[in-house]
């Protein structure tokens, strides 16, 4: 372990995430950039989502409602390491991967991986929830670290984190019987007045506990915000459902070894729904259905 990584881990420990600058290198951040545009190019040629992942739902997810050749909103591209040996490559090695080891490590697999965009052009919010509940697994340690591509400002929709509700219950993202992805109005409410805002410099990265409350406002700038989100988990953290982004490269071992053995702790949590939809997008949209 690095010496000054101990401050970092502690802060993590603390807040349930950090702000990490430098993740990614010059080269990294270049590529995946050029690699982003090209898909953001060919996605004009398309008025649906398009593409297909391992169970056949599309690969790029759109934002119908404002997509067009002139103003293309691509808002996901579902496991981009699939298609890219660019992003294979930051999914392997990055900057902040050595952190994610010491605290969660030293055995590190690779859980799923996406890009969320908010292009100028598009709407796109997200509703407050924890990513663990999409994804339960037989421990809690799993880390969501989200590389900024471009600058993140308080005007092109950051991310938005309750710092210590990695610490607190699992909340339900199911609503009257559906699974929204969504915790509840008054849950996001509350989240809303404690909620911080994760800005910074295109290349920086916010690491985030799997139990950590966030969301994000929709884009009000001229100014793209595009995220690369790598799921990583600890080796010994085994899923207790299926994975909802399936994916040749889940379980790949980015540090230490594979034991062969499960760590289990006690918690309670509803299992989700395995989504239908491209993206969880339109499962939390349908949070509207439900009144919520």
């Amino acid at each position: 372990m690095k010496k000054n990584n101990q401050e970092l881990i502690d802060q993590f420990n603390k807040d349930g995430y950090i702000f990490f600058e430098n993740a990614l290198s010059d080269d990294q951040l270049l590529a995946v950039n050029e690699q982003l545009a090209a898909w953001v190019e060919e996605s004009k040629s398309h008025n649906e989502n398009f593409g297909e992942i391992m169970d056949g739902r599309p690969r790029f997810d759109l934002e119908l409602k404002s997509h067009t050749s002139e103003t293309p909103a691509v808002r996901r591209i579902t496991s981009p390491a699939e298609i890219s040996d660019i992003c294979l490559d930051v999914v392997k090695d990055n900057n902040a991967l050595d952190l994610v080891a010491d605290i969660f490590g030293p055995n590190i697999t690779h859980l799923g991986n996406k890009i969320n965009l908010k292009l100028p052009s598009s709407g796109t919010e997200v509703k407050f929830h924890q990513d663990f509940p999409f994804e339960p697994h037989s421990n809690q340690d799993i880390m969501t670290v989200l590389y900024f591509l471009d600058d993140v400002t308080l005007e092109n929709g950051p991310l938005e984190v309750v710092p210590g509700t990695h610490n607190g219950p699992l909340f339900s993202h199911w609503h009257n019987g559906i699974f929204t992805g969504a915790v509840d109005a008054k849950v996001e409410s509350a989240s809303r007045k404690q909620a911080i805002s994760c800005i910074g410099k295109a290349g920086s990265a916010c690491l985030m506990h799997g139990k950590l409350l966030h969301g994000s406002g929709p884009n009000l700038s001229k100014l793209s915000r595009s995220l690369f989100i790598i799921t990583y988990k600890a080796e010994d953290a085994v899923a207790l459902s299926p994975n909802h982004l399936p994916s040749e490269l889940v379980g790949m071992i980015v540090r230490g070894e594979e034991t062969g053995t499960v760590r289990c702790t006690s918690y309670s949590v509803e299992l989700p729904e395995y989504p239908k939809e491209a993206s969880f997008f339109g499962q939390q949209s349908k949070s509207k259905s439900v009144g919520m």
